[in-house]
């Protein structure tokens, strides 16, 4: 099995910038085939990684060894012109909780590290119990070709979302200086989010802007709102190569 999977831009347009997509908990890579091929449309150079692993006993070498895994998989993507910059990291569940702990964690100015950073779906420090996966299903999408890929995915590990989220990696994800522009994407239908503190976090960080998705559950990135997700996520990309500055702007509107 190969260890990433790629999207590629269409042929002939100049690429525009390099996104690495982190699975969470239980995932597996093909539950972003939709996502990834919905950015490298827009010209993005799309990777997708394997989840994480995130160790209890040693989560500082969970982080340094995600770190390595995130940088080799960057480098991997260079052409004859070098990587292509921005380079985004978006990381679901557990795959956003490692990137922003790796990135707010004291020390790691030294690391490499992202142009910016999409987090979505990040878990709260709540204990949750699924349960059974019609209901696991229910919490993470209402969306049935989502829910059919999950369903008939034989790698998916069924019942993760039960797995404990290393207290000390949440602490660092919420309460760290990420240092680059953050995206964070939450469904107001996600019962693992923890809303207030998604807000103190997006409200500390100098360059970060929390989306709100109407009507999404866990798997905000592959819910019913994925068309409106991802054009979210290259609105962001788009604006970050242009300094932050936004492209479009509202003066009058009677929505």
């Amino acid at each position: 099995m190969t260890e990433y999977t790629d999207h590629h831009g269409p042929d002939g347009l100049r690429i525009r910038g390099t996104v690495i997509l982190v699975p969470g908990r239980g995932e597996t890579r093909a539950a972003y085939t939709r996502f990834g091929r919905r950015l490298a449309a827009d010209a993005y150079r799309v990777r997708v990684i394997d989840a994480p692993d995130l160790d209890a006993d040693d989560p500082a070498g969970s982080l340094t060894r995600f770190g390595a895994r995130l940088a080799d998989a960057v480098e991997g993507t260079a052409a004859r012109d070098g990587v292509i910059h921005p380079v985004v990291v978006a990381g679901a569940d557990t795959g956003a909780v490692a990137t922003a702990a790796l990135l707010g964690r004291e020390g790691s100015s030294s690391e490499w590290r992202p142009d910016a950073v999409v987090l979505a779906g990040l878990p709260g420090h709540a204990a949750t119990r699924v349960g059974a996966w019609d209901h696991e299903l229910d919490v993470r999408t209402a969306c049935p070709a989502h829910r059919a890929t999950l369903t008939g995915d034989p790698l998916i590990r069924r019942g993760s979302l039960d797995d404990a989220v290393p207290d000390v990696l949440l602490a660092a994800a919420y309460g760290g200086d990420i240092g680059v522009p953050v995206l964070i994407l939450v469904g107001d239908a996600d019962p693992l989010a923890d809303r207030d503190a998604l807000v103190r976090t997006a409200t500390s960080l100098p360059r970060a802007r929390l989306s709100v998705v109407r009507g999404a559950h866990h798997d905000v990135l592959n819910d019913l709102q994925h068309r409106s997700v991802a054009a979210e996520t290259v609105t962001f990309l788009e604006t970050l190569r242009d300094d932050l500055v936004p492209l479009i702007t509202v003066r009058s509107s009677a929505w």
